[in-house]
């Protein structure tokens, strides 16, 4: 492509190992950004005055990873150094799946993303929270659907003005067993719901029998089940037999699932959280080797307040490892988190945006890129549409700013609430 004659400043990767599972690309290109977007993929960018340089020789240059189930500012978190944490691994977006997450998260997680952020972010929300308002199913369905007028949500869902006009930008409702037990008449309404308003169902997946219920109860009607290896645990069930289970599960066409990756690498596990059997985690390896099931996230840093089962720091080795050990070829394994989870939340949101702009290197993609070195396992550069926002693992404050919000809707690079006067100055 001829860039000469323009003004723009563009940032170049040279001579990095491109690996593109959406576009079928592994070999060695450069990659042109221009503002927050892919500009050019070519064997070899001319460069002009003005321009920034980064020589990725030696390293692989990834989509940014997507990590869609990653407890990023969650309504128990007590400060935002997770945010970062993620960053310095290689996440670019990050999907906040709290239990306990209300109509405010949209809200809350909205202004720090407005005041800067080095990630894209988006939430689910927590059943119970969901139902907990006036509103009746079906003004539920428009709230979601971003038709419900500003009368109803001020008489029925609340007296605060921020909250209604962010609680509908979400990717979906979280079903927790570990936090609430809905009875089953609230269960088929968080179905309905997410079915007509088209939105990502996504369950606690720990307990079997609570899971196998659930998908009874789904009559099919999609049903994604969250950190799925943690039924390996033991803890609610002989390992092997729940796994199994859930393997058979995600064999369902109207089912998705996901694995966190510190679980797949060997040792199954945190030793201040949960570990796989030995046996459950094969059966694991063995269903990502059969694309049985296609998704894998962290679930949170063991630093943080809301920790999960895993650890960002674990993403890019499990990764690496898989492809290492055979499970899976170096494409299918970076696809876990870049093109599959983009995929799936397109096909269930009906954003084709996510298909478009996230998960993939191609021309007009947000610039969310990872880039490894595969020798050490980790991410040595990683920029948020089109800012560097980490190196060699040091978040860098230039990138404050980079991260958009992610929801059903089209990215939105403000929510509008950040910038937003407390009290008035008289």
């Amino acid at each position: 492509m001829d860039r000469r004659g323009t003004s723009t400043r563009h940032t170049i990767l040279k001579n990095g190992l491109v690996i593109d599972p959406s576009n079928g690309i592994e070999e060695v290109k450069d990659i042109v950004i221009e503002d927050d977007r892919i500009l050019e993929v070519c064997d070899k960018a001319a460069v002009e005055k003005g321009d920034c340089v980064i020589d990725c020789a030696g390293l692989e240059i990834w989509p940014g990873l997507i990590d869609m189930h990653l407890h990023v500012s969650d309504l128990f978190e007590i400060h935002t150094n997770t945010a970062y944490g993620a960053a310095e691994d290689g996440v670019t977006t990050a999907l906040s799946p709290g239990a306990g997450n209300t109509f405010m998260a949209p809200a809350l997680l909205g202004a720090e993303m407005d005041r800067g952020l080095p990630l894209n972010v988006g939430v689910f929300l927590g059943a119970a929270n969901v139902l907990g308002t006036r509103l009746k199913e079906e003004e539920l369905v428009e709230l979601f659907r971003g038709t419900l007028g500003q009368e109803e949500k001020e008489r029925k869902l609340s007296h605060n003005s921020i909250v209604n006009h962010t609680a509908q930008y979400t990717v979906g409702i979280k079903e927790h067993m570990g936090h609430f037990l809905l009875p089953d008449e609230k269960i088929l309404q968080l179905y309905t719901l997410t079915d007509k308003a088209h939105l990502l169902f996504t369950s606690h997946t720990q307990d079997i029998d609570h899971t196998m219920h659930l998908f009874d109860m789904a009559k099919g009607r999609h049903l994604h089940l969250g950190h799925a290896n943690a039924a390996g645990c033991g803890r609610h069930g002989e390992a092997v037999w729940a796994m199994k289970q859930v393997i058979g599960l995600c064999r369902q066409e109207e089912v998705s699932g996901e694995f966190v990756t510190t679980m797949l690498r060997e040792g199954g596990g945190c030793r201040e959280g949960l570990k796989m059997t030995e046996p459950a985690r094969q059966m694991a390896l063995e269903a990502l080797a059969e694309h049985i099931v296609t998704i894998a996230v962290s679930d949170g840093q063991n630093q943080s307040t809301m920790k999960g089962f895993g650890d960002t720091r674990d993403n890019i080795p499990c990764l690496l490892e898989l492809a290492e050990h055979k499970v899976l070829s170096k494409m299918d394994a970076v696809a876990l988190m870049t093109c599959n989870p983009a995929k799936l939340l397109a096909r269930r949101t009906r954003n084709e945006e996510w298909r478009s702009r996230y998960g993939h290197l191609g021309i007009g993609a947000y610039a969310n890129i990872t880039v490894v070195d595969p020798k050490r396992k980790y991410a040595v550069y990683v920029l948020t549409n089109g800012k560097l926002v980490s190196f060699e693992k040091r978040y860098l404050r230039l990138g404050g700013r980079a991260g958009y919000w992610v929801s059903k809707f089209q990215t939105k690079k403000s929510m509008g609430i950040g910038e937003l006067p407390m009290y008035d100055i008289i």
